[in-house]
């Protein structure tokens, strides 16, 4: 149970997503990007989350109830939308804009799915993260997917998620990843 929590909180949503841009950013050369990216896709977010706790609304940073999750969704879209904007005025680089874009994707399927059955974001974020390495850094980063067997093992083990919810995140974040990253690229 403790390598399960451990790999549950070192591979997270926040975690990731804010990696992902610092990667991403450090091979388009604009580490500053980097850090607006994982502040507006990340960041900003899991303060909502932390606020949201500290009022009663979340149990945890995990927001297990799926009930609770499309104010979360919608937050944090809203929040990469606004980073998209200043991405979009003050030039960022194209890398970075497609990955912000593919967030949003990720957001709205994972949101689509939500308001009916409970899916992991664990999954979808690993998931899309290593597509993202994949398309960005070379092919050979999809020797990394047993990360997300990982993660989705660590989900299923803490009792949060079932096999198919795990299964079904790492298909959204794939897809969303894999087919909107290139196509903004």
């Amino acid at each position: 149970m403790r390598v399960a929590r451990l790999v549950t909180e070192a591979l997270s949503p926040a975690v990731l997503v804010a990696a992902i841009s610092i990667a991403v950013a450090w091979h388009s050369r604009s580490p500053v990007w980097g850090v607006v990216t994982a502040g507006f896709a990340s960041a900003v977010p899991f303060l909502y989350v932390l606020r949201g706790i500290r009022q009663g609304h979340y149990d945890d940073h995990h927001v297990r109830a799926r009930e609770r999750r499309p104010p979360v969704i919608l937050f944090a879209g809203a929040s990469v939308v606004v980073g998209l904007v200043a991405m979009a005025v003050f030039h960022a680089p194209r890398d970075l804009v497609a990955l912000v874009v593919a967030m949003l994707a990720g957001l709205a399927l994972a949101l689509a799915v939500t308001v009916v059955w409970k899916v992991s974001f664990h999954t979808a974020v690993s998931a899309g993260t290593v597509t993202t390495l994949a398309l960005v850094f070379g092919p050979w980063l999809l020797l990394s997917w047993p990360v997300v067997a990982l993660v989705g093992w660590s989900r299923v083990r803490l009792g949060d998620h079932t096999v198919a919810q795990t299964v079904v995140g790492a298909v959204l974040g794939a897809v969303a990843a894999g087919a909107v990253f290139p196509l903004v690229r």
